[in-house]
């Protein structure tokens, strides 16, 4: 099966100027990058983050792609290459593996992505399924989460919550947007939201050491959480606060900068949803009051 499928992916591998060397050899070679080289790497297994007898396996792929592409664009970087393993159950190996690469493929081409390699096993266990991806940093220093200083804006970059509804199989990775960004202003933090909106904006600010006053009316809430909340026993904004897999991006920056990428049109709904505070944690103001909010979210 190994060999025969081998021959199928250099068939089908783009030839892109990133790696010289790509599959059929025993290691890849990629070219030197200018600037800082960003590497990230997740796993997603049958029965925890999909299920195969629900998703079509080309949106698997799909995400396994896209989940590791949205960690490149929270770094304010521009994936390059990657490495695919595929850990596949016996009975049907090859089929599944054509069906995943498929959507491998898509997500490679959309994003000008180079599959330089990888690895290929079969066992008595579910579908995984991990990519490694590489990228570089075109100019200054990677985004990190804890850049955000006190007096700060805290922005979203699309709306939130309910991906459960199926955009969760099929996220949209802000790699050109965060392109954008860096041409317009200075990111000083960022991190995706791929385990909630609450509890990766904690993250941030823990690693920043400032906390935050949001304005949780200007917290955008996707259809989809609007849509989930008439059968969940759950409001709409509980679900924005904490469904997770959104894979949008939270950016700080200036408030002069915020208001300048605001009136700017970057291809994508920017919107402002709270100020960096010297007081830790999550907090909003209501009649006057400062009131304590709780991260929540999925927890690995």
């Amino acid at each position: 099966m190994e060999q025969s499928f081998l021959a199928y992916l250099r068939g089908r591998c783009r030839s892109l100027p990133q790696v010289s060397v790509g599959i059929g050899d025993d290691a890849a070679v990629i070219e030197p990058v200018v600037g800082q080289q960003i590497a990230c790497v997740d796993q997603i297994i049958d029965g925890v983050d999909f299920l195969s007898d629900q998703h079509s396996l080309g949106d698997v792929g799909f995400k396994s792609m896209a989940i590791n592409l949205s960690d490149v664009a929270a770094m304010g970087a521009v994936p390059t290459s990657a490495l695919v393993t595929l850990a596949l159950p016996k009975s049907n190996a090859t089929r599944i593996a054509g069906e995943v690469y498929e959507g491998i493929f898509e997500a490679a081409t959309q994003f000008k992505v180079a599959i330089a390699g990888g690895d290929l096993s079969t066992y008595d266990g579910p579908l995984a399924i991990s990519v490694t991806l590489l990228g570089h940093v075109p100019a200054g220093g990677a985004w990190l989460r804890s850049g955000a200083g006190e007096g700060e804006a805290i922005l979203v970059t699309g709306p939130v919550g309910g991906s459960i509804r199926g955009r969760h199989m099929r996220p949209n990775p802000r790699v050109e947007l965060a392109a954008k960004l860096r041409e317009l202003v200075q990111v000083t933090a960022a991190i995706d939201i791929s385990d909630g909106l609450s509890l990766d904006l904690d993250r941030l600010l823990a690693k920043s050491d400032v906390g935050c006053e949001l304005k949780i009316d200007t917290i955008p809430i996707h259809d989809d959480a609007i849509e989930l909340s008439k059968t969940s026993g759950r409001t709409p904004f509980q679900h924005a606060w904490s469904d997770g897999e959104d894979f949008e991006l939270i950016v700080t920056m200036s408030q002069s900068d915020a208001d300048k990428v605001l009136a700017t049109d970057v291809g994508a709904t920017l919107t402002q949803i709270g100020t960096t505070t010297s007081r830790t944690g999550l907090w909003k103001l209501e009649n006057g009051r400062h009131e304590r909010l709780s991260p929540q979210g999925y927890v690995h």
